[in-house]
C-alpha cells in the first residue's frame, strides 16, 4: 500500500530530524468519540484516528503560470517546494486559504498542496486545492473567470481522496507514533497548516479500509466533533460564500492569510479591519445544553442573551456542538437560542487554548 510507505521511514534512522515531524500540540486527553460502535478501542494498538472525507474534493492547478495566478487569488502566499533530494527538513508543503470576492467576503475555503515540480513530467508549478465538494463546480468557474491568457490548466482530481489523521492518544501512552512528511505523485501526507490541533492530511490513491500503519478507521462524526470542539470552520456550511468575512472566521489564527504578500481579489478590506486592530466579532465554539430539537438548530438563528439582546448568530454545527458568530464582548454571559417550536436551548462559549493569547 503507499501509505505504508509513507510510515515505513519513520521508523528508521531516529536519530536525524530530516523529514521527521512529531505532533506535540495535541491536547492531553484521548480524542472523544461518540459512541463505541463509532470509535476504536486504542488498548488495540491504533494509534491514528483515520477519518474518509468524502465531502471533501480536489482540484489541480498546473502550468508555468500557476503560481503567480494563484498569488492573485488566495489570502495567503503559497507553499514552498521541498529540496528534492529529502536530505534537509523540508518547508511546509501545504497551506490554507481563502479565495474572496471583490467586497472581501468568504467564498471558498481551501488547503493547498505544492506538488513536487522534479517529479512532474511538465517541470512546471503544480498545486492541489482540497475544497468542500459541492462547490467544485463553482470553484472551477471561479479559476476559469480569471485565468484569462494564463499559461494555466485547471482540472478535478478524483484519483486522490482526502483523508484527515488525529491521534488517538495522548504521546505519552501511543509512544513515538511518528508521521513522514511525504509528496509524490501518488500520495500526500503532511501536517494540517490551519492548527496542529487538526492532525495531518493524507491524499492517496489507496481505498484501504485503515491507509497507515498503527491506524483505525474512524466515523467522519467523530472528526466534525472534534473540529466543532477546536473552532475550526470548514466547508461551506460553516463559511456561508459571500457571507462570512475572513477574520471574523479566525482565518489569521488558522494561518490562513499573509498581511505582507502581494494584491489580491478582496484584500483591501481585510488589510483594512487588520490594521484597525478592531474585530468586535467571532466564529467561536459552542455546546447546546439540554434536549436539541429532533429537526437540529436553524442555520444562522439568532443567540441571545438573558435579557433577549441579540449576541450573535448560530453558524452550523452537528448534535449538541457547533459554531456561532458571537460578539465578544457577550461570552461569558448566559446565552440562548429559541426554536422553532418556541422553546430555548441554553449554550455555553468557549475559546480553544490554540487561539493566541490577545484573542482570549
Amino acid at each position: 500500500m503507499a501509505a505504508a510507505a509513507l510510515l515505513r521511514g519513520a521508523a528508521q534512522g531516529r536519530g536525524s530530524r530530516a523529514w521527521r515531524w512529531r505532533l506535540r500540540a495535541t491536547p492531553k486527553r484521548r480524542l472523544a468519540h461518540g459512541s463505541s460502535r463509532h470509535g476504536g478501542d486504542p488498548a488495540d494498538g491504533a494509534a491514528w484516528a483515520c477519518f474518509p472525507l468524502g465531502e471533501r474534493t480536489l482540484v489541480r492547478v498546473r502550468g508555468p503560470d500557476s503560481a503567480p495566478f494563484l498569488l492573485g487569488l488566495l489570502t495567503n502566499e503559497l507553499p514552498l517546494p521541498g529540496p528534492a533530494d529529502g536530505a534537509t527538513l523540508p518547508p511546509a508543503r501545504a497551506g490554507y486559504a481563502h479565495f474572496l470576492n471583490i467586497q472581501g467576503r468568504t467564498l471558498y475555503d481551501v488547503i493547498v498542496y505544492r506538488l513536487p515540480e522534479h517529479e512532474l513530467a511538465e517541470q512546471a508549478p503544480a498545486f492541489l486545492l482540497e475544497c468542500d465538494s459541492a462547490v467544485l463546480g463553482a470553484l472551477e468557474t471561479h479559476l476559469a473567470l480569471y485565468r484569462i491568457r494564463r499559461k494555466v490548466v485547471v482540472e478535478p482530481c478524483p484519483e486522490l481522496r482526502v483523508w484527515a489523521l488525529l491521534p488517538d492518544c495522548p504521546e505519552e501512552v501511543c509512544g513515538a507514533a511518528l508521521l513522514r512528511e511525504r509528496t509524490d505523485r501518488t500520495s500526500v501526507l503532511t501536517p494540517d497548516p490551519r492548527t496542529a490541533r487538526m492532525g495531518w492530511r493524507l491524499l492517496i490513491r489507496d481505498e484501504g479500509l485503515v491507509p497507515v500503519p498503527r491506524g483505525r478507521l474512524g466515523d467522519p462524526r467523530d472528526y466534525h466533533r472534534h473540529r466543532y470542539q477546536q473552532g475550526v470552520p470548514e466547508g461551506v456550511r460553516d463559511l456561508p460564500p459571500g457571507v462570512a468575512l475572513p477574520l471574523e472566521s479566525n482565518l489569521a489564527f488558522m494561518n490562513g492569510v499573509s498581511f505582507s504578500k502581494g494584491c489580491y481579489i478582496g484584500q483591501e478590506l481585510t488589510a483594512r479591519t487588520h490594521h484597525m486592530g478592531v474585530i468586535r466579532k467571532r466564529l467561536f465554539p459552542v455546546q447546546l445544553l439540554g434536549p436539541v430539537p429532533e429537526d437540529g438548530i436553524a442555520l444562522g438563528a439568532p443567540v441571545l442573551t438573558e435579557s433577549g439582546q441579540a449576541a450573535g448568530k448560530y453558524r452550523a454545527g452537528q448534535g449538541d456542538v457547533g459554531l456561532a458568530l458571537l460578539r465578544a464582548e457577550k461570552i461569558k454571559g448566559p446565552l440562548h437560542i429559541r426554536t422553532s417550536n418556541s422553546g430555548q436551548v441554553a449554550l455555553t462559549v468557549s475559546v480553544p487554548d490554540w487561539w493566541p493569547t490577545v484573542a482570549k
